[in-house]
């Protein structure tokens, strides 16, 4: 498909690294201005000047998004955005009784409420050109709620309900709202992860089949995603070619979810 997104601008929030930083090279190899978001001014700098590489039009932006204030200081550095992707999350294992009331608290204000705020912040602007993105990075634990995370799993399901509310809020106006179920993804630190759980002697490609069909047995696609199949995702729905598509969970999951909708 040729997807063209010259003359956009795109915000990837939590894009110096992983499946963030694979959305914002992927709209960037697609023609858009992306601004690449972080909290660490020196994180961000490195990804923007790694992205810069290819000849791609990007900025940075180092603000908490997860706070009022560092979305007052983000609309100053950038007012006006066409595709706006949430990717920011936390996630820890917590058992279940032990998750405290702060917990809960800080895995909403990161994983919805930024997303949120953001949303407000620049849905009106996009509603006003007649064109606009807005796409939430979700997980499969918004479905499959993990034991041992469930204050993870339901900010995530909490993501979804916010993407088809706002998708709602949008009728008719040229801009959608959507929401990407994405799977268990190979990003930083997975492998040592993964290598903590089977033979460290196994050739990655091995290691990566025998976790997944010992501990993730429930995926069809028995490997992990790599972060780029998720942004391919990603850019086909900032594009204009997904223009009917509104409202919608997309799965990224490889088969993990056992469900044929979410």
């Amino acid at each position: 498909m040729d997807i063209d997104l010259s003359g956009k601008t795109a915000l990837v929030t939590g894009s110096t690294q992983g499946i963030g930083y694979a959305i914002a090279e992927g709209l960037a190899a697609s023609g858009a201005r992306v601004a690449v978001n972080g909290r660490s001014a020196d994180r961000v700098d490195a990804a923007v000047a790694e992205l810069r590489k290819t000849g791609a039009d990007v900025v940075g932006v180092a603000v908490d998004v997860s706070t009022a204030d560092g979305v007052d200081h983000l609309l100053r550095e950038l007012p006006d955005v066409d595709v706006l992707v949430n990717n920011l999350g936390i996630f820890g294992a917590v058992p279940a009784r032990e998750i405290t009331d702060e917990q809960w608290r800080n895995f909403f204000d990161v994983n919805v409420l930024a997303a949120v705020r953001l949303i407000r912040t620049y849905l009106p602007g996009m509603v006003e050109r007649g064109w606009g993105r807005a796409i939430q990075i979700a997980s499969d634990s918004a479905v499959v709620i993990p034991e041992e995370m469930i204050h993870y799993g339901v900010s995530k399901t909490a993501l979804l309900a916010v993407s088809r509310g706002f998708a709602k809020d949008a009728a008719g106006t040229g801009v959608t709202v959507n929401s990407v179920i994405a799977g268990p993804t190979h990003t930083a630190g997975v492998e040592d992860f993964v290598y903590e759980l089977v033979d460290k002697d196994l050739p990655w490609d091995d290691a990566q089949r025998e976790f997944m069909r010992k501990h993730r047995p429930q995926s069809l696609l028995q490997r992990l995603i790599e972060p780029n199949e998720i942004a391919n995702m990603v850019v086909y729905l900032a594009s204009p070619l997904s223009s009917a598509t509104t409202g919608g969970a997309l799965r990224v999951d490889g088969g993990y979810v056992d469900s044929i909708l979410p």
